[in-house]
Parts: structure tokens; sequence; C-alpha cells
């Protein structure tokens, strides 16, 4: 059976957007980005909703950002290898390969798909994850928190929902980030 990840850039105190939408205060930085790029390379599939997978897609249908160095390239090579799902009522196509579009997220297929995957499941976007969280689905918690405030915006983890976790791992990363990895339930 696989897991179900989730993995998220989030500030200290908890939000993965501030209040106008953004998230350009965690810079790019070359370990975290590194990071990250192994993080994904475990994955049979990722699971977004329509704006991560919107900012997300840009690794495949942008050849720019691989050009620019080679961790961006290896990146964009991890990015574009595993099966994608969108949920989205918004969106009527998708601009990737290897990528399906689902209206709505339903933790009873999820459940069967994680009992039958051999590879496990990256699941990004606050909104998805929380739905996720609610049914009982969330596996694990990968947490990158970056050393900044932002004082409101979008959370990134669930409201209303009440787990115990158990720190499986951390790290300190040069500029102040904080990597910590969590067992849910």
């Amino acid at each position: 059976m696989a897991n179900l990840i989730y993995l998220t850039n989030c500030s200290l105190d908890g939000y993965i957007e501030d209040e106008q939408g953004e998230f350009s205060w965690f810079p790019p930085d070359a370990d975290v980005f590194a990071f990250t790029t192994e993080q994904m390379r475990s994955a049979g599939t990722l699971m977004y909703g329509r704006r991560l997978y919107e900012a997300m897609s840009v690794w495949e249908t942008d050849p720019s950002l691989a050009a620019r160095s080679a961790e961006m390239a290896e990146f964009a090579s991890v990015w574009r290898a595993p099966e994608k799902v969108v949920y989205s009522t918004k969106l009527t196509a998708v601009s990737t390969a290897n990528t399906r579009l689902v209206p709505e997220f339903d933790p009873a297929t999820v459940r069967k798909l994680k009992e039958t995957a051999d590879r496990d499941f990256l699941i990004g976007g606050a909104n998805i994850a929380a739905r996720a969280f609610e049914a009982g689905l969330v596996d694990e918690c990968r947490l990158l928190v970056w050393p900044v405030l932002v004082g409101g915006g979008k959370p990134g983890l669930p409201r209303g929902v009440r787990t115990n976790l158990e720190l499986l791992e951390e790290r300190r990363f040069g500029n102040g980030v904080l990597y910590v990895r969590y067992g849910v339930g």
C-alpha cells in the first residue's frame, strides 16, 4: 500500500500564501530546491488542486525554466515523470502530459488508489490536502517551514481537524528553513 504524503512550504505562522495570495516570501535556495526535488522523486502520483497545478505546470510547459540550470532541469524532469491528478470544477482541460482532470475529490476512490499503488502519492494544495486530512487519508505531513511571519493568508494545515502526529525526521538548512516530517495518526 502506498502512502499519501502532504508536502508543502509554509511560513512559521503556518501559511502557504499571504493575504494577497503571494508566496514570494520563500525565495529559491539551492539546498532547499535540491532537497524538494529528492522529496518528489519517490512519488508515483502527484495530486493537486487547480491553483497549485497551474503554478506547477510551467515545469512542463515552459522549457526556459529547465534551461536555467542543471538543478532546474532535474526538477522539471522529476516533476514530469509521475502521473498527475488535478481536482478542479473550473478547469476543462489540462496543459501537461500524463495528467487526469477529476472534478471532485472522492475519499473512497483515493483510498482504493492507495491500496493498489506501489509508489507514494504527494498531495498539494491546501484545500485538497484538507479534504484528505478530514478523510483520514494522509499518512505523512512534510513541511518546509520558512523563517518568516506573514500574519495571515491561506493556512497550510486544515482548520477543524485534530490528529496526532509523530515526529519522524527533521533537518535545518543554512537559510533558516526547517524541514519536519511527521507520521499522521
